[in-house]
């Protein structure tokens, strides 16, 4: 089984409609909330690249956010991803 990791923060919208999809899917992730992890928010930008949030990542690979989750799941690239562990 592939390891699903969201990185999040509260208040977020893109966050729970991740959370949402990926439950729905029934693919099981781990949630990281940095809302109150500044020095994490550092350490994600700079293994990432990326400020916003959510940012999901399968086996160490970074997805994107929302809208890539979105894309990924739509063309097929996620099932691909959690296939390929």
């Amino acid at each position: 089984m592939s390891n699903v990791v969201m990185y999040s923060s509260t208040p977020c919208p893109f966050c729970s409609q991740a959370k949402a999809l990926l439950n729905a899917r029934e693919i099981p992730f781990e949630e990281i909330n940095l809302s109150m992890d500044a020095e994490g928010r550092v350490a994600l930008n700079e293994k990432t690249g990326m400020m916003t949030f959510p940012q999901i990542l399968v086996d160490g690979e970074l997805i994107g956010g929302f809208q890539e989750l979105i894309a990924a799941d739509q063309s097929g690239k996620l099932d691909e991803l959690l296939a390929a562990s």
